[in-house]
């Protein structure tokens, strides 16, 4: 992990209610927590998300602010993890879209993971951008004005913000040290946020989760 610190910065998480890929979420958000900075999950529900390992259900996890009611001018980064089924749900809800696409004309990092671009090709915010993905779908970002690339990880800074991706879980080191590194010298949020600027190094009600209640 880079020397870098992100005291007083706060990061975004954004997944839907059920079906992100629990390490995409817990993985940079443990590493955003250890370099000092205050990770917040997002999602279209409060409660508690749903998260899966592969198709197998793993734990669930505490929703600290609606995207519908959420102010993109607190947040210094935005990450969006993976899992099939996660970022299908965000594209179909228009406060998470909305929330996207203003957070990709903001200025700030945007960091994005495996099938997590989904979310972006609906905000149309991969036009002219270059990035990498799960390799599944590299058609659907080309056919919305993407250039793709097989890389461990990518930044791409033909845009308003810089743009961080990468295509899967073996690929969260990387991932992790460049979300950490570009949020820490990005453009600061312009409010200041209401929560506590830092969480404990690897925050236990996200990092472990609660296991979620099997399928009947």
């Amino acid at each position: 992990m880079p020397l870098v610190t992100l005291t007083g910065r706060t990061v975004a998480f954004l997944v839907a209610p059920k079906g992100v890929e629990q390490i995409e979420l817990t993985s940079p958000w443990q590493a955003v927590a250890e370099a000092g900075g205050t990770p917040r999950l997002l999602s279209t529900r409060p409660g508690r998300v749903q998260a899966f390992k592969h198709l197998d259900r793993a734990d669930t996890f505490p929703v600290d602010d609606l995207v519908g009611e959420a102010d993109v001018d607190r947040y210094d980064a935005l990450v969006l993890p993976g899992g099939v089924a996660n970022p299908d749900h965000l594209r179909t809800d228009r406060a998470a879209v909305a929330f996207v696409r203003a957070f990709c004309t903001s200025g700030r990092p945007v960091a994005v993971i495996c099938h997590g671009p989904w979310t972006l090709v609906e905000a149309d915010a991969v036009r002219g951008r270059t990035l990498t993905s799960w390799p599944s779908i590299r058609t659907d970002l080309v056919n919305a004005g993407a250039h793709w690339v097989d890389e461990e990880v990518h930044l791409c800074r033909d845009g308003p913000g810089v743009l961080i991706s990468s295509r899967k879980p073996a690929d969260l080191p990387a991932f992790n040290d460049a979300l950490v590194t570009e949020s820490a010298h990005a453009p600061r949020a312009k409010s200041r946020p209401p929560w506590p600027t830092a969480h404990e190094p690897a925050p236990s009600r996200h990092v472990s989760g609660s296991r979620g209640p099997e399928e009947p």
